[in-house]
């Protein structure tokens, strides 16, 4: 059946999925390797959701997204972020997965080459792909603390380069981009005109700085396309709720395709991101700090183990150890967290060339549960 499968799928290979094979095989699996809040959605966003879908909001919605929901995020992203947004920049979409893969089926033409800076989440790539582009790695190193280095940027740029993807605060390094960056980014994406397509879906897990959209910029928001979504800021993962923000010609394009992929995002998750918009502050207050806690508390433990080496996390819920102390690849060095230590965690090739020598550990278990981790990590000798 092999035969059958576009040639576009076969070399494809998803780096990360949830191991159903581990969490069976051990009962007392500790699993840090997926980016899933185990927090329930907040109980003020569920029962909005339910009286709304109880009222008749079941059925098909309006393409773009509901009406309310958009003024309620352009109002949200004025006072948030001090900059004016109109309803026709925006799509909502069915996640911020859906967002990238209607973000660049809009923008590239086969052959296109689109810029990663890696480490970089391990589905970019794929998507590149799918909508038939050329990915360009542009490497980030921990010696440097995962800094954008504008020489190497500049090399990785030709004839056929058409965007490059932002992470801002990063998965899978843990790190936060502040102005200057974002400033370099704009004024290089104006010089060889390119397009800025910014992954922007931890913003509130910000650590050592407040967070900015790089739209914000002079100049940024006319090239600049914003992924944004509810998943991980508003613990609502299940829910598969996000935004775009463009200007109106490539909305009006990445809503033709979405409209021929699923017409409209789900009409009871948008009711529920409505709710959320509302309580933002709650929320960030309630349940941010409960994974800020957890991030500093395994970033200390993981500095007190050996055979690993740590940059300072300055936002997300992820931290990205090397182990290249252990000599080990990081697919091996999983292997063998699994098997003597029953522990889940990503291996680091997945996320790119730099990202090898590395492993993400994601904080999403609680303060309890990371304490055994780390308790059976210390005892592990390689």
């Amino acid at each position: 059946m092999k035969s059958f499968i576009a040639r576009r799928f076969r070399t494809l290979v998803n780096g990360l999925s949830l191991d159903t094979e581990a969490l069976r095989k051990y009962a007392d699996l500790i699993d840090l390797s997926i980016g899933d809040t185990d927090i329930v959605t907040d109980a003020k966003i569920i029962d909005a959701a339910f009286r709304d879908a109880k009222a008749g909001y079941t059925h098909y919605g309006d393409p773009h997204g509901d009406p309310e929901l958009i003024d309620a995020f352009c109002r949200a992203w004025e006072e948030d972020f001090g900059q004016k947004l109109e309803p026709e920049r925006v799509l909502i979409t069915a996640s911020s997965g859906l967002g990238m893969a209607l973000a660049l089926l809009c923008v590239l033409d086969p052959g296109d080459e689109v810029i990663l800076f890696s480490p970089y989440f391990s589905t970019y790539r794929e998507q590149v792909a799918l909508a038939g582009g050329v990915c360009v790695e542009v490497p980030t190193y921990a010696s440097e603390g995962f800094e954008i280095k504008k020489e190497r940027l500049e090399y990785a740029i030709t004839a056929r380069t058409k965007a490059m993807i932002f992470n801002n605060p990063a998965n899978p390094t843990a790190m936060a981009y502040g102005t200057d960056t974002m400033r370099m980014l704009t004024d290089i994406a104006a010089e060889h005109d390119l397009l800025i397509i910014s992954d922007e879906i931890y913003t509130n897990y910000m650590y050592s700085l407040p967070f900015m959209p790089i739209r914000t910029v002079p100049g940024a928001a006319e090239r600049t396309i914003t992924l944004n979504s509810f998943s991980k800021n508003f613990l609502m993962t299940g829910w598969r709720v996000g935004a775009i923000i463009a200007e109106p010609e490539l909305i009006s394009t990445m809503q033709r395709i979405n409209g021929a992929l699923i017409y409209a995002a789900p009409s009871v998750s948008q009711r529920a991101a409505i709710q959320a918009l509302r309580d933002r502050q709650s929320i960030r207050e309630r349940y941010v700090k409960e994974y800020r806690d957890r991030v500093l508390y395994a970033a200390e433990r993981i500095k007190r183990i050996p055979y690993f080496e740590l940059c300072e996390p300055h936002g997300t819920f992820y931290l990205f150890p090397s182990i290249r102390r252990t000599g080990l690849g990081s697919a091996q060095f999983c292997a063998e967290l699994l098997d003597k230590a029953h522990i889940l965690a990503a291996a680091g090739a997945a996320f790119g060339k730099t990202g090898e020598g590395h492993i993400r550990i994601a904080c999403t278990v609680g303060i309890d549960k990371l304490r055994e981790a780390f308790d059976r990590m210390d005892r592990l000798k390689f």
